[in-house]
């Protein structure tokens, strides 16, 4: 379905689209008050002493700038920034080689960093910690164990899954920092920049109707503006004006509260093929015939944020607010359900 290329990971293009969008410094960032504000104090620390900044753990839902913080600390540390991610690093060769090429500041960003192997995490701890490493050249008999000296770097990492990183890797950071949803306003300014980024004419009230289906998300809203801009390019003068907005999303499948098919296919398959709940996320993921990974991390996150679902040891359980968005009735096992409907 191609709404879910607006909600999901972007394909090269479009990642090249969003990255012209990235602010570059700190004061160029819109919202997360509480992070910047902890970030720029780290940050001008670290520059008054001359050393690089402590390692850096940033953590929420996919969307909401992980990536571009890890290269505007990069720009305001002046320092080459290298990006992985956990999957991608299988052996402590792979680690090894980018642990070298690293220059003293440099940064060093782990997307998804909650799925490094074992092994591959354990080989990081002396690099956090004292910026060397115990290489073993060779398996078997024959092999020996180097010791490299590493320069001062500092390591960034990015995870949707906080709780899934262990205690012994967490402990590594010096910073934890958590991103939040952003509010609808702050939605608002950011589109508006990109808008005027990219010379497109929009009223106030379009951008509003943007933001306001973009479940708080600036990859989101920044990727609908796209889509948008092309609706009014070809069906329209190329102004932005809210009936614009309203027929482009209309077509995208995006509804008032920013819910697309994926979100709606959730909720009906939670609702009608298992009343409503509990159910195991493992059965909803079969009976929709996508993967668990893609609910948890794609799906989940916003029902959650928005009451529309809750999580029980029983499993998920639909709450009133989401059938009365979708205009359907609770099922006698709904509303029997202790405390749901109270």
């Amino acid at each position: 379905m191609a709404i879910e290329r607006v909600f999901t990971q972007p394909g090269p293009e479009e990642e090249r689209y969003l990255t012209s969008l990235r602010p570059q410094r700190l004061d160029e960032c819109i919202g997360q008050e509480t992070v910047r504000q902890q970030l720029r104090i780290a940050l001008e620390a670290a520059l008054k002493r001359g050393e690089p900044l402590d390692h850096v753990l940033l953590d929420g839902p996919p969307g909401l700038g992980k990536t571009t913080l890890a290269h505007v600390i990069g720009n305001e540390m002046e320092a080459t920034v290298r990006l992985t991610s956990g999957p991608a690093i299988a052996r402590q060769g792979d680690l090894m080689m980018m642990l070298t090429q690293m220059d003293t500041g440099d940064v060093l960003f782990i997307d998804e960093v909650h799925r490094l192997a074992k092994v591959v995490e354990e080989f990081l701890y002396p690099a956090l910690e004292d910026f060397r490493v115990d290489y073993t050249t060779e398996s078997g008999i024959g092999g020996r164990t180097v010791n490299f000296a590493l320069k001062r770097f500092t390591l960034v990492g990015a995870t949707t899954r906080a709780g899934m990183l262990s205690g012994a890797l967490r402990d590594r950071f010096g910073l934890l920092l958590h991103l939040e949803y952003y509010t609808e306003s702050e939605l608002v300014r950011i589109v508006r920049r990109s808008a005027d980024l990219l010379k497109i004419k929009a009223e106030q009230t379009a951008l509003e109707r943007l933001a306001g289906r973009s479940r708080g998300t600036p990859r989101i809203v920044n990727r609908l503006l796209r889509r948008v801009r092309d609706y009014a390019e070809v069906r329209g003068n190329g102004a932005l004006t809210p009936a614009v907005v309203d027929a482009a999303l209309d077509i995208l499948q995006v509804d008032k509260l920013g819910l697309d098919s994926l979100d709606r296919g959730y909720l009906h398959a939670l609702m009608k093929h298992y009343d409503g709940g509990p159910a195991g996320i493992e059965a909803i993921a079969a009976t929709m015939g996508h993967e668990r990974d893609t609910l948890e991390d794609v799906v989940e996150p916003y029902l959650l944020q928005i009451g529309f679902v809750i999580r029980t040891p029983r499993g998920r359980v639909a709450r009133p607010a989401a059938y009365e968005h979708l205009g359907l009735s609770p099922s006698k096992r709904a509303k029997d359900e202790p405390g749901l409907f109270e």
